[in-house]
């Protein structure tokens, strides 16, 4: 299991990540790692990044990105 530490600072080297990617990486479940990445949004530590609407014309299924566009990535906030 990760701490939040583990989490902020796999976000920090990644520079942008959402929750599946961290997961998989930290091999921590993936809502534990929700919780996470909320709890840093709240401390004002990190920023939600909500999906790009350039995608959402219903082509997805062509997309190399596949799904992607559909996720909440999150970054660090620079202090």
């Amino acid at each position: 299991m990760a701490t939040l530490i583990e989490v902020r600072d796999s976000l920090a080297l990644a520079g942008r990540a959402d929750a599946r990617q961290l997961s998989l990486q930290l091999n921590t479940p993936q809502p534990l790692v929700q919780a996470m990445l909320e709890r840093l949004v709240a401390m004002r530590k990190a920023e939600a990044i909500d999906a790009d609407d350039s995608c959402l014309s219903g082509g997805c299924k062509s997309c190399a990105e596949g799904k992607k566009c559909l996720t909440v990535s999150y970054q660090l906030i620079p202090h």
